[in-house]
């Protein structure tokens, strides 16, 4: 191993360690209360070395969020491997992007708060870029389930696959949050888990060719 390599190495090292130490810090505190005081003590070492390796504090998370975003893609990619048809490959990023709320939500709710806070261009010199990137790169795996639905004739030709990709995006991450609150068991006394069935049924039924949709109930003249 060469010197530039092996610094590489070291430098890459050190940039997980600060991460992983504001993981355990953001997480337990949230974004918003935590400081860089706290994440360079977690990670035992000096202030002045975070801000080397990033920006600002914003940057940090942003760092922690394109880690979940990486993460998300990965489980967008098997649902789309582990079906052939388009309509079924969108259901199943559907049930996915529940999954990775559950398994991973401290993600999820960073995930949440860097789209609350996000500016409409992103800096390149800082995560917040890398985030976008990798955001888009989701729902383009949307979108190609969607187009791969209208090829297979499982999903309706008259959709835009970009367009339809975003609106599933924005109809999934609101019905995973409405599902978290606690109003929604105890004041609504709505089960989170049916409402969750509902909602994917709802979303796919509205993808499905109008042949194959539920006919409309007759009215009275």
């Amino acid at each position: 191993m060469g010197i530039a390599e092996r610094r590489w190495r070291e430098k890459e090292q050190r940039r997980n360690t600060i991460m992983d130490a504001a993981e355990r810090v953001f997480f337990a505190k949230g974004a918003a209360n935590a400081t860089m005081d706290e994440v360079a003590e977690a990670a035992e070492l000096s202030k002045g070395l975070l801000y080397f390796y990033f920006k600002n504090k914003n940057d940090l998370c942003h760092a922690i969020v394109h880690r979940g975003l990486r993460v998300l893609h990965q489980f967008f990619e098997r649902a789309i491997r582990d079906h052939e048809r388009g309509i079924d490959q969108v259901r199943a990023i559907g049930a996915a992007y529940i999954g990775f709320s559950r398994e991973y939500p401290d993600y999820f709710n960073l995930m949440a708060w860097f789209e609350a806070e996000r500016g409409n261009e992103a800096d390149p010199e800082t995560y917040e870029e890398a985030c976008a990137e990798e955001g888009g790169e989701c729902i383009e795996l949307v979108a190609r389930a969607v187009q791969n639905g209208i090829d297979d004739g499982t999903v309706r030709r008259d959709l835009d696959p970009l367009v339809t990709a975003v609106i599933l995006w924005g109809q999934t991450h609101g019905i995973i949050q409405i599902a978290g609150y606690k109003e929604t068991k105890h004041q609504y006394r709505v089960d989170p888990e049916h409402m969750l069935h509902i909602a994917l049924d709802f979303i796919s039924r509205g993808l499905e060719p109008h042949e194959a949709a539920l006919p409309l109930p007759e009215t009275k003249a």
